[in-house]
């Protein structure tokens, strides 16, 4: 299976992604290799979608719910992760079916990141005291005004991604948005740097994946009420309690894995801040945004089959061909 290419199913949160990734992998012999940044917490599986016992059955998985709460991953720390998990599957005579909705988390393993110059641990502090004393969403304020672009794709309560940034930015005086410019353009910012958001030297650059992209591409307008059904699921599944549960465990509200939409408003209802019905519009309304950020993302990838949700079937199509084609083309994707 080395020489065939790794297959990646994109699109928003709650397009359909899960399902028809386990369809694919049952139909080309795969194994379901997660590039989600929010499905790896063990203890969060329901707020954060993760597949379900009846899907772990069908195919395997991988990346899914392995790591605490309180850990923390950069998109280099991934990026190791896949490609190890990558070379395994295929050490097994599977093809690696990557999906998951964190897209830099995806590119860092298809491309390599952009070689950042490494953080002093004085900037660290600093950014750290001023979300401390500010919280994550004044900083995103900050952010927007120096990198807006990427201020535009993250969530104003991303603690980890907004204090990530401005890190960058102090230590380099370039925002991030220009080094991931420079990973599209195979360029680098600074002579001889070394530290790709967590990775060094090599390991920050994946080596070259050639890869069969295909994803959903809903509108809003029909993603919207799709997103709410799930949100309902979530609740009557127990979401509450199980956030509510993982909290307890760990009482801290910093913590990247509660930075995932959905834990904030769900903490903020344990507190008594918010009723169940006001928590479920701020996570519907949170969600939609969030959704919205990573179709812009999505749609900056080259050459993908996108399709409407629904059509999984059709997109399984796709990749059966292009999958064939490959073989026929003596190695290269159409």
């Amino acid at each position: 299976m080395d020489n065939l290419p790794l297959v990646c199913v994109l699109g928003p949160t709650g397009a359909g992604k899960t399902e028809a990734a386990i369809r694919v992998a049952e139909a080309v012999g795969g194994a379901v290799v997660n590039f989600d940044s929010r499905q790896i917490y063990r203890d969060l599986p329901i707020v954060t979608a993760q597949p379900v016992a009846e899907d772990f059955a069908r195919c395997p998985h991988r990346l899914y719910g392995f790591a605490p709460v309180e850990q923390k991953f950069g998109a280099g720390d991934f990026a190791r992760l896949l490609e190890a998990e990558i070379d395994a599957v295929r050490a097994q005579g599977l093809i690696p079916i990557l999906t998951g909705g964190t897209g830099l988390y995806l590119r860092a393993s298809l491309e390599g990141l952009a070689e950042i110059p490494e953080v002093p641990p004085a900037v660290r502090e600093r950014v750290a005291k001023d979300c401390l004393e500010l919280g994550p969403r004044k900083l995103h304020e900050r952010l927007a005004g120096i990198d807006p672009d990427y201020a535009a794709r993250i969530a104003p309560a991303d603690r980890q991604r907004v204090t990530r940034a401005l890190e960058v930015y102090l230590a380099t005086g370039r925002p991030l948005s220009a080094w991931h410019a420079d990973q599209a353009t195979g360029a680098t910012g600074a002579t001889g740097a070394t530290g790709a958001t967590g990775a060094t030297g090599a390991a920050g650059r994946a080596r070259a994946r050639e890869a069969i992209k295909a994803g959903f591409s809903p509108g809003l307008a029909e993603l919207t009420p799709r997103l709410a059904a799930r949100i309902r699921a979530m609740l009557a599944a127990g979401a509450a309690e199980e956030v509510a549960r993982a909290f307890a465990a760990h009482p801290d509200p910093s913590a990247p894995g509660f930075s995932g939409i959905g834990c904030p408003e769900l903490l903020a209802h344990e507190r008594g801040e918010m009723s169940l019905e006001e928590t479920s519009a701020l996570w519907l309304k949170n969600t939609r945004a969030y959704a919205k950020r990573q179709m812009t993302w999505f749609k900056r990838e080259k050459a993908v089959a996108w399709f409407a949700p629904g059509q999984a079937g059709e997109l399984v199509g796709h990749v059966l061909r292009a999958l064939d084609n490959f073989r026929k083309g003596n190695g290269k994707t159409p």
